[in-house]
């Protein structure tokens, strides 16, 4: 089983370092506008918020290509700005409005984009497990070279489905990578207090399953990670299993107020360990930016994530004919698919 935890920083050009800090921030500040509207009022039900991880689906995307697929669950926000999707549609989505993804009527969980290859955020815990398996076996039968991220929690990680997953997923040979987001806690109680092995990523060594634990706060050690398992996919070797190790900085959810955990140390993982603080240094130390450059790109952010907002509120409430769309799929879509 090939295991290892890298230290070791691959090389990225400025611009790609830029790249990864801008898509980063987008994602805190999208998620801290989401937070303040859900405060408002104008995002009803759950809400859960992606801040501390973003360097994992950052990392990930830059190792993914054109018509990879990526699943995930209810914490999915930060996956679809990564992957391309538009913050007004998806801001629109969160508020219950028609702009939005699911035209109002997913809400923060349940998004979709067949353009750009994201086949949702789940609400069932470790639901999605399966479905990405069925999505590198569509992949595997048309033989496209595709690849499917498949996004889980250390809480999902101890679903029953998700090893029946792995069991079919090893017996086919599936292009599939099985990432576990692990940020600790799950929904509020800790990996220590619920699951066994303090290596979530192990249990692939029942199926024949390789795959390695890395640095979830670090982008540049994500992507070094996701590059050798989409190398190990594309080849035909089979599903590949990343645990991430992450930290959220917010509760489980809006309504989580998170008391399972002190104030220190979060304040100790922000002020330390920092995803984006971490890229940021990079940046300066390097002479890659200036602190006028990364203003420059903090104001551009600021910028999209309040017009995504101002559309969200200003897109009217999904109309009473829409009630019954987008149940079943169409032959077109069937075909096309």
């Amino acid at each position: 089983m090939a295991a290892r935890k890298s230290t070791k920083k691959p090389n990225v050009s400025a611009d790609e370092l830029k790249t990864y800090y801008r898509e980063m921030l987008l994602i805190r500040r999208f998620e801290e506008k989401a937070g303040q509207l859900y405060g408002m009022g104008l995002i009803g039900g759950f809400c859960h918020l992606y801040i501390g991880q973003e360097a994992v689906v950052v990392g990930l995307e830059a190792a993914a290509e054109e018509g990879d697929k990526r699943i995930t669950s209810y914490r999915d926000h930060g996956h679809m700005l990564a992957c391309g999707m538009d913050p007004d549609g998806v801001m629109a989505e969160l508020t219950g409005r028609a702009g939005g993804y699911s035209k109002g009527k997913g809400g923060s969980m349940h998004m979709f984009s067949k353009e750009k290859h994201f086949y949702g955020g789940h609400g069932i815990v470790g639901a999605q497990v399966p479905l990405g398996a069925g999505l590198a076996f569509a992949d595997k039968y048309k033989g496209n070279g595709r690849v499917t991220f498949t996004y889980f929690g250390d809480g999902a990680a101890n679903q029953g489905q998700v090893y029946e997953a792995f069991n079919m997923a090893a017996l086919w040979d599936l292009p599939v990578i099985f990432v576990i987001e692990n940020n600790q806690y799950a929904m509020g109680t800790s990996q220590a207090r619920s699951t066994s092995t303090p290596d979530i990523y192990t249990r692939g060594a029942a199926f024949g399953i390789p795959g390695e634990a890395v640095d979830g706060m670090n982008v540049l050690s994500v992507k070094e990670a996701g590059e050798r398992a989409v190398a190990h996919c594309r080849s035909g070797k089979g599903p590949y299993i990343l645990e991430v190790k992450t930290y959220r900085y917010r509760g489980h959810s809006m309504s989580d107020p998170a008391k399972y955990r002190t104030r220190e140390e979060v304040q100790k993982m922000r002020s330390e360990r920092d995803p984006i603080e971490q890229v940021r240094e990079m940046l300066l130390t390097g002479k890659h930016a200036t602190e006028d450059d990364l203003k420059a790109i903090d104001k551009e952010i600021k910028d999209i994530v309040n017009k995504s907002a101002e559309f969200s509120k200003e897109s009217p409430e999904p109309s009473l004919d829409e009630l019954w769309t987008d149940i079943y799929a169409d032959a077109t879509d069937q075909q096309s698919a």
